[in-house]
């Protein structure tokens, strides 16, 4: 028993230090620019791995200032309408997305079964995340990319930390400078660069909102530029940039 419970105090203590670290990490993030997020290295392995030194990456942190409007306006009115309002994580939006996804899924496994018996294939249906652009941030900066029940309990307690420790305009900030936008490709200035051979200053109302469409799937969109869904995604979300309140 004495050695259960002495395991059981090791446990506790190993995770008070790493909640203790990430608290350390965030308060930082206020003042200095993270250099990477566990995310950004992953991917930087994966690439190493398969293609070695051919494996281009792309990075170039910008300030916010340097980061046009309409970026910033595209990317909350895609990812996270209530961005300035809530506290870093909206319980109604992930449960929305959750029965959202369960329905889609459900839709896809018969649209699939009907094409596999004509023999044919179709395109699994796009699946919306309820995540906040917190939520995202904390999952990037610091979490491993395995989906599991634990990782998003720590998420979560990761976004109330990052929206304590830091203001909104310094969350999304980070988020527009390492947010994943094809492989290899991180942050908005590099995203604008790749796509549009321009600086994200310089980013239009079209561009801006083709760009925050790509981000749940960057990498299926960057093989799929002309993809019918991200060209009326995009005009949606022009229409909707307006009334996106930036921090």
């Amino acid at each position: 028993m004495k050695a259960a419970l002495r395991w059981i105090a090791c446990l506790l203590l190993a995770g008070l230090a790493l909640e203790l670290f990430f608290v350390v990490r965030i308060a930082a993030m206020a003042v200095v620019d993270p250099q990477s997020t566990a995310f950004q290295r992953s991917e930087a392995w994966q690439i190493a791995i398969h293609k070695g030194s051919e494996g281009a990456w792309r990075q170039e942190w910008v300030p916010y200032a340097q980061i046009n409007d309409s970026l910033k306006r595209a990317v909350i009115a895609s990812e996270d309408a209530s961005f300035i309002d809530h506290d870093g994580v909206e319980w109604e939006a992930i449960e929305r997305a959750r029965q959202r996804n369960a329905r889609a899924e459900e839709l896809a496994a018969k649209r699939m079964a009907r094409a596999a018996a004509r023999g044919k294939t179709v395109q699994p249906a796009p699946l919306r995340g309820g995540s906040t652009i917190t939520q995202q941030l904390a999952k990037n900066l610091l979490l491993s990319g395995e989906r599991t029940m634990l990782r998003k309990g720590q998420e979560l307690v990761l976004a109330v930390l990052l929206e304590t420790l830091l203001d909104k305009r310094r969350i999304l900030e980070i988020y527009l400078n390492s947010v994943e936008w094809g492989e290899g490709v991180f942050g908005a200035e590099a995203a604008a660069q790749y796509y549009f051979k321009k600086p994200a200053a310089r980013l239009n109302s079209y561009e801006a909102a083709r760009l925050a469409v790509m981000l749940p799937s960057p990498k299926f969109y960057e093989r799929r530029p002309n993809s019918p869904y991200l060209n009326g995604r995009a005009s949606t979300i022009v229409a909707r940039m307006p009334s996106a309140e930036l921090p």
